[in-house]
């Protein structure tokens, strides 16, 4: 995971190379713990999912807090709940990307949930649990052996074209499908999750 992600002018993540965006979700409220200065923050805006991973964009800064990216091979114990008396939502947990220069040991566990506050979730969710478990598949075919330290890009070799045809759309589900990839005011790609314009922790 990373803090405060590259984002474009228009609040857009900016992509990674083999990166597609599959849908962007309006109206969630996201919560997320271990923030730098901050400590639990908890913010309204947006969630990008893409086939690497998902980025939480507040449509508010929370103090230093603005962005919150999520590579999908870091998420794991991900649920979906649905309680009586609060909105459906999505609770888990996210691995810090850690540079290779660092030692693992100094870097904590992120708990994050993320509340669909206005609309139905029934387009998100199943493309959200499809998409992570196909880049466990891929990710398992690729490398079988046990890596301590996975590259989160690897995911951007997972084939979503085929998911994507066959996808769901729930008409109370206000999330936007990406049918052609987006194409804001430039044609800027990352190469790596360490950059200088990352916070990473």
């Amino acid at each position: 995971m990373a803090q405060n992600p590259q984002l474009f002018s228009n609040g857009m993540p900016v992509p990674f190379y083999g990166e597609l965006f599959v849908l962007a979700r309006d109206g969630v409220e996201f919560e997320v713990d271990k923030i730098s200065g901050s400590g639990k923050v908890k913010a309204k805006g947006t969630i990008y999912l893409s086939n690497v991973r998902m980025v939480f964009v507040a449509s508010k800064p929370a103090g230093n807090f603005y962005a919150f990216d999520m590579p999908l091979l870091h998420v794991h114990a991900e649920k979906f709940n649905q309680p009586i008396f609060q909105c459906n939502n999505i609770s888990g947990n996210v691995e810090p990307v850690v540079p290779e220069t660092e030692n693992r040991a100094l870097y904590s566990t992120h708990s994050f949930k993320i509340l669909f506050k206005e609309g139905g979730c029934g387009t998100f969710i199943p493309l959200f649990f499809n998409l992570i478990n196909s880049v466990r598949q891929y990710n398992q075919h690729v490398a079988p052996v046990s890596e301590p330290r996975v590259d989160p890009l690897r995911a951007a070799q997972t084939p979503v074209d085929e998911m994507m045809r066959h996808a769901y759309v729930d008409p109370n589900d206000p999330s936007k499908i990406y049918l052609q990839q987006p194409t804001p005011e430039s044609n800027l790609r990352r190469r790596t999750y360490h950059s200088q314009g990352d916070n990473t922790m």
